[in-house]
């Protein structure tokens, strides 16, 4: 058996073995989806949103692209983030990078990598715009993590900027937004504990969609 037929053998393992345990498994995954999550990752194979969460097929909404970006150009993210607010209804949306992200590690370096420079040109602004925080961390390591912490607030702030989340907010009080970092080395999440309310008050003078001033 090839590795690639060997996928079809474990999704019917998979399959049987979610049936024995709960024989309404798939009747109820069949159902409308109304995830309270809304998950924006890395695509890194090494971060599966649900497992990390403990959670299972149906409980979050996902959208994965390289380093967790959340570009307002980005057709497929700003998609992702309108449908989840405005018809699957996400109380929480979650942007989580993680420490040795290769796409934030490769946007560090001085080199034309290509068809990826426009797209990691985004982290390089977040390097810009810290590089006295960064250029001050003696410890390559040190300043490898905390450039993920800060691309993960930079797009944090992102999600906030749209029209979406801002109408959302002030009609039902949800979603809130959040900034996470997930960490390969012992399997944890890092809650970077975003003020979320703050934020959208920070922001709102340039970036408020709605003509609201929140208090």
């Amino acid at each position: 058996m090839t590795p690639y037929e060997q996928l079809f053998q474990n999704n019917r393992l998979w399959a049987e073995e979610q049936l024995r345990a709960d024989p309404d498994f798939f009747n109820r995954l069949a159902r409308e989806q109304r995830p309270d999550f809304l998950y924006i990752g890395c695509s890194d194979s090494r971060v599966p949103a649900n497992q990390i969460m403990g959670l299972s097929p149906g409980d979050v909404f996902v959208h994965r692209n390289v380093a967790n970006l959340v570009n307002n150009v980005d057709l497929n993210v700003m998609s992702v983030i309108n449908y989840g607010v405005k018809h699957l209804d996400v109380k929480h949306i979650i942007v989580c990078g993680h420490y040795g992200c290769g796409g934030v590690k490769a946007a560090m370096q001085p080199r034309d990598l290509g068809i990826l420079n426009p797209w990691l040109r985004n982290i390089r602004d977040v390097y810009r715009m810290h590089k006295a925080e960064l250029d001050s961390l003696e410890d390559e390591a040190r300043r490898y993590d905390r450039l993920v912490e800060l691309n993960v607030t930079e797009q944090y702030t992102n999600i906030i900027k749209t029209a979406a989340v801002q109408q959302s907010f002030l009609a039902r009080g949800y979603p809130t937004v959040h900034g996470w970092v997930f960490d390969l080395r012992n399997g944890l999440i890092k809650d970077l504990n975003l003020d979320f309310r703050e934020t959208l008050r920070n922001i709102q003078e340039v970036y408020d969609l709605t003509g609201t001033v929140w208090r």
